[in-house]
C-alpha cells in the first residue's frame, strides 16, 4: 500500500480477479433466464421442469455459502476462491457439452458450488486487500459490477443467442475464469497464520445445509406452485434440524451460523436491515413488469427497457455514496436511501392508465434506483466493519445469505399477494405497498444503528 488513501497496483489486479468472477456468477442467472425457453425446446422438457436448471444453482449456493465462509476464516480465503474458480469454470465447459437434462442439472449443480466458494469469501478477500479507510470503495465497486452484470445480462444473452446456440452462454465464461485463476493463483493474499488451529465443523456443515437446502426448497416449491405438502413437509424438516443445528452453533467457540456475531448489536440491526432491503426490492421488481404489461398496456421490449433505470442509477450511485460515507454517518445515509427507494415505490400508486408514457415510468424507476444504491454500500460497510477482522469471511458469507434470505421471502409475498384471486393492479398495489413498508422498516432499522456506526 503505498497510502492509506490508495492501493497498490498488484492489489487492483487481485481486485480485478474478484471483480472477474463475480460478473460470471451473477450473469449465469440472468443469463440463464433468459435461455430457460431455448433449452426447454432442445432437451424436450416442460417448462416447469427446466426452472431446474436455475434452481440447483441457486439452491447449492444458499446451502453452501456459510460453510465456505468457516473454511476461509479457518483456512485460506484464497483457496477457497482459487476453488471456486475453478470448479465454476469447469462445469461451465460441462454444462456447454451436456447431451441431456440430467447432464445439465447436474453441471449446473457444480457450478452452483463454484459459485458459493467465490460469494462465501469475496467480500472477506475485498476486506484484506483495501485499507480500511477506503474499504467502503472497494465494497462499492463490487455492488456496482453486481448492478451492471444484473442490468446487461439479459441484452448480452440476447445478443449471444440471435448470434449463437444456448452453449455459448456457458463457453464464454472458460476464458474469463482462466483469467481470473492466474491473477488470483498470483497475487491475491493469503490469510495470517492463526495462534491456533481449528477445525472445520463437518457436523454443522451438514446442519447447515439440511436446513438450507430444505427451507429454501420449500420456498420456492411454494413459489413455483408445487406440491404443498412437500412444501410443509420440508419446512418442519428444515426446522427441527435447526433447533439441533442452533444449538450446536451456541456451544462452538466460532461458529458457523455466526450466532456470536448476531451478540453484537450493530452487526444484528445490520442482517436485519439487510433482509427487509430485499424483501422490499423482491417485492416490487417481481411486481412491477405485471403492473406494466398487465394494467399500463406496455409491450414485451418497453417492459424491459422500463426495468433498466432501476440498476442503471443504483450502478452510478453506489461508488459515490461510498464516499460519502467516508466522512458521514452510513448509518442515517442507509436510512435516507430507504426513504427515498419508499417514497419511488409508493409514487407508482399514482400512476393512471391513461395517458402514461414511458418517461412518467422511467424517473420512478430512476428514483427506486437511487434509494437503494444510496442505501446498499453504507449498509454493507456497516455490516462488515461490525465484525472482527478474523471473521469476516462468516460476515461476509452471512451478508449474502440475508440477501438470499430477503429475495426468497419477497418473492414468496408475491406468490401469495398474486393467488388471492384479486386483479393484477389490486396485486401489484397490494405488493407495493407491502415495498414500501418494508423498505421503510429497513430505514428504521439502520437509523437505529446512528450511534454506533458514526
Amino acid at each position: 500500500m503505498t497510502d492509506n488513501k490508495k492501493i497498490s497496483l498488484k492489489s487492483c489486479f487481485a481486485i480485478t480477479a474478484i471483480l472477474i468472477v463475480l460478473v460470471m456468477t451473477v450473469l449465469d442467472v440472468t443469463l440463464v433466464n433468459v435461455a430457460l425457453p431455448v433449452m426447454a425446446d432442445a432437451f424436450g422438457m416442460t417448462d416447469s421442469a427446466i426452472v431446474w436448471v436455475v434452481t440447483i444453482y441457486q439452491l447449492l449456493i444458499t446451502m453452501l455459502l456459510l460453510p465456505v465462509s468457516a473454511y476461509g476464516d479457518i483456512h485460506s480465503y484464497r483457496r477457497s476462491f482459487l476453488v471456486g474458480v475453478a470448479v465454476f469454470t469447469v462445469s461451465s465447459v460441462l454444462c456447454a457439452f451436456s447431451s441431456n437434462f440430467t447432464m445439465i442439472v447436474v453441471s449446473r449443480g457444480f457450478q452452483g458450488v463454484g459459485a458459493a466458494c467465490v460469494m462465501g469469501v469475496n467480500i472477506a478477500l475485498t476486506r484484506r486487500i483495501y485499507p480500511r479507510e477506503i474499504l467502503g470503495r472497494g465494497i462499492a465497486l463490487n455492488s456496482m459490477v453486481i448492478a451492471i452484470a444484473t442490468a446487461a445480462g439479459p441484452t448480452i444473452a440476447g445478443a449471444i443467442l440471435s448470434v449463437a446456440s444456448w452453449h455459448w452462454l456457458f463457453l464464454i465464461n472458460l476464458p474469463f475464469g482462466i483469467i481470473a485463476f492466474i491473477i488470483g493463483y498470483r497475487l491475491l493474499p493469503e490469510n495470517p497464520k492463526p495462534a491456533v488451529r481449528r477445525k472445520f465443523d463437518y457436523i454443522s456443515a451438514v446442519g447447515n445445509m439440511v436446513v438450507f437446502g430444505s427451507v429454501f426448497f420449500a420456498f420456492g416449491n411454494f413459489s413455483r406452485g408445487g406440491d404443498r405438502l412437500l412444501s410443509v413437509v420440508l419446512l418442519v424438516v428444515g426446522a427441527v434440524v435447526a433447533i439441533f443445528y442452533v444449538r450446536r452453533q451456541r456451544k462452538a467457540e466460532v461458529p458457523m451460523f455466526p450466532v456470536d456475531l448476531f451478540r453484537l448489536r450493530l452487526y444484528s440491526l445490520s442482517i436485519l436491515t439487510s433482509v427487509s432491503s430485499f424483501i422490499a426490492q423482491s417485492l416490487a421488481m417481481i411486481s412491477l413488469p405485471f403492473l406494466f404489461l398487465g394494467s399500463l398496456g406496455f409491450s414485451e421490449i418497453e417492459t424491459g427497457f422500463l426495468m433498466t433505470p432501476w440498476p442503471l442509477v443504483t450502478m452510478m450511485v453506489a461508488p459515490l455514496s461510498a464516499r460519502f460515507v467516508e466522512q458521514h454517518n452510513p448509518g442515517r445515509v442507509a436510512a435516507a436511501g430507504m426513504a427515498v427507494y419508499s417514497l419511488g415505490v409508493i409514487s407508482f400508486l399514482f400512476l393512471s392508465a391513461d395517458g402514461v408514457g414511458l418517461q412518467d415510468v422511467v424517473w420512478r424507476m430512476a428514483v427506486c434506483g437511487l434509494g437503494f444504491g444510496m442505501f446498499q454500500t453504507p449498509n454493507n460497510i456497516v455490516m462488515v466493519m461490525a465484525t472482527p477482522f478474523e471473521r469476516s469471511g462468516s460476515a461476509g458469507g452471512m451478508q449474502s445469505t440475508a440477501r438470499l434470505i430477503g429475495q426468497t421471502l419477497g418473492a414468496t409475498a408475491v406468490t401469495l399477494v398474486f393467488s388471492t384471486g384479486g386483479s393484477v393492479g389490486g396485486n401489484v398495489c397490494t405488493c407495493l405497498v407491502c415495498a414500501a413498508i418494508f423498505g421503510v422498516t429497513a430505514g428504521v432499522f439502520s437509523l437505529s444503528r446512528r450511534i454506533t456506526a458514526g
